[in-house]
């Protein structure tokens, strides 16, 4: 496959991740609150990373920002530092992607050093969708674990008890009781944390195509031996010239 579709794919699968990446950092909706038991559902309750939410039927919205870094357990403080950091590689390889790439031609660089940015954005691609990837999933495992708290609570008479344990001080909401589940911003950062792995994955291919086209080619040179079927002008000499050196 050529260098140019794999840089120019890997380019554009690591933009689209990045940027959901970016999104689903500044989402609100990491969890959402499970109306299904509910009898009033006229409040629209979802957390996110920096701030808790609720939305009214009439369409007004109150957030509570969350401030501070000591007063949240080491699982929301791992997931907030993981999305950052993912954000801000991603970033940083979309732009060394963009100076790496073949169809540039505004800077004169080499074409090794674009391979080795080509290689440092694939790598860069790589752990920022790890990050994406890894944020998520604690996420996703404080929700199961709240789920499942709030579920045996509610089978032994402890209504909203093990929602308020779990996601209120575990994962630094309200402190609102309830059943949470799953929110959009989960998926985006999912799809967006795989989608730059694979775009790291098409950079450093691209990477080693470079390489090998790049390395230099000497053309063979095919030695043909002279044909001694015709003389040299040079070897005529006279007769006479001939006998005089044989004399001497």
């Amino acid at each position: 496959m050529a260098p140019l579709v794999l840089q120019n794919g890997g380019f554009i699968l690591g933009l689209i991740g990045a940027a959901a990446i970016i999104a689903a950092t500044a989402m609100n909706k990491w969890s959402v609150k499970d109306r299904q038991g509910d009898v009033v559902t006229s409040v629209y309750t979802y957390k996110g990373l920096w701030q808790d939410c609720e939305t009214a039927s009439s369409g007004f919205t109150e957030c509570r920002p969350l401030y501070g870094i000591l007063g949240f357990t080491g699982a929301f403080q791992a997931v907030r530092s993981l999305m950052i950091v993912g954000a801000v590689l991603g970033v940083l390889a979309v732009l060394i992607s963009v100076f790496s790439l073949s169809c540039l031609t505004i800077t004169s660089t080499e074409e090794a050093t674009k391979a080795k940015m080509s290689l440092t954005a694939g790598i860069l691609f790589i752990i920022a969708g790890v990050c994406g990837i890894a944020g998520a999933s604690i996420y996703a495992s404080q929700i199961v674990a709240s789920f499942r708290m709030s579920t045996y609570s509610n089978y032994n008479g402890g209504m909203g008890m093990g929602g308020e344990m779990g996601m209120g001080g575990g994962m630094g909401g309200m402190g609102m009781g309830g059943i949470y589940t799953f929110g959009p911003a989960l998926f985006i950062a999912w799809i967006g944390g795989g989608v730059q792995v694979i775009s790291g994955v098409l950079k450093s291919l691209a990477f080693r195509e470079m390489v090998k086209d790049g390395k230099p080619r000497y053309p063979g040179v095919v030695y043909k031996p002279q044909s001694h079927s015709k003389t040299d002008p040079g070897d005529h000499h006279p007769e006479g010239v001939q006998r005089n050196q044989n004399y001497v």
